[in-house]
């Protein structure tokens, strides 16, 4: 099977088609998104949450990102593998950025690394690893991994400055050689705007309906706990129908139910018979 390529998605955006993108930090995830025939998938920092266990994306590293894209890439077949490259990786200078953006390609056979920002320093970090080769993907509107500084978790967009702001990042992410933008938490008003003025895709994510979309696979399976952005759908319920099984497991357990004689592997009375001997000769 070929993997999607960068004309395709291009393709996809000029045709009107919509491109679907996923987050996955596993090789089963992969697996799952692959067979769901997703076109994109992106192992996300957000995985420092939602399978690490950090508070916040900040916290995870890039050793740490490069095992959970590892196990991404050899999951897929078919889709196209992005990787977030971590805070802390890429803000020291444009050299800095090149290096792990060289090793999220080769340790983990990234097809393309995702950085959140649009500021001078922000570009020039994607205009110097374009230059080595790397494809990369912008991230602007809500950017967790600064959110800090916007204030926090919420959404941009929405005053003047915001949104004036959003339009020249959007630009120069596609002037500095980006060859796809994901836009978080802003207004459709404004995105729409954005994708008519921009040739290469947007994926939204509580941004409306653009040329394609993300959601945190954890999410929209379900499985995360407690409460979920507003631009969260849940498709499944996978976290209520984990914990019943493991409930029913533990219950079969504990009543002595499990494992039945069908789970168990059978001996020949010789086989027993020489055990017996020996742990009696070894025990006397």
């Amino acid at each position: 099977m070929t993997r999607i390529t960068i004309p395709e998605l291009a393709a996809k955006k000029a045709a009107g088609e919509p491109i679907v993108m996923v987050t996955a930090y596993d090789f089963p995830g992969a697996r799952a998104a692959e067979r769901a025939g997703v076109d994109m998938v992106l192992v996300g920092d957000s995985g420092a949450q939602v399978v690490l266990g950090h508070d916040s994306t900040v916290s995870v590293t890039t050793d740490e990102m490069l095992v959970l894209a590892k196990a991404v890439r050899r999951g897929t077949e078919h889709a196209f593998v992005v990787c977030d490259v971590p805070f802390g990786s890429t803000e020291v200078s444009d050299a800095q950025a090149v290096e792990t953006a060289i090793r999220f390609a080769k340790e983990a056979g990234a097809d393309a690394v995702k950085l959140e920002g649009g500021s001078e320093a922000r570009l020039s970090r994607i205009r110097a690893i374009v230059a080595a080769g790397i494809p990369v993907v912008g991230h602007i509107g809500l950017t967790p991994q600064t959110a800090v500084a916007l204030g926090g978790l919420r959404a941009q967009g929405r005053t003047t400055a915001s949104a004036e702001r959003l339009v020249a990042e959007a630009l120069g992410v596609q002037a500095a050689g980006a060859f796809c933008l994901v836009i978080e938490a802003v207004p459709a008003e404004i995105t729409e705007l954005l994708r008519a003025a921009l040739r290469i895709p947007i994926i939204g994510i509580g941004a409306g309906r653009v040329d394609g979309q993300v959601l945190v696979l954890h999410d929209l399976l379900g499985i995360t706990e407690g409460r979920t952005a507003k631009f969260v759908k849940r498709f499944g319920s996978l976290g209520d129908e984990m914990t019943a099984a493991l409930s029913a497991y533990a219950a079969e357990v504990r009543a002595g139910q499990f494992p039945g004689i069908e789970h168990q592997y059978a001996a020949s009375d010789e086989a027993v018979e020489a055990a017996r001997a020996t742990l009696a000769a070894l025990t006397e």
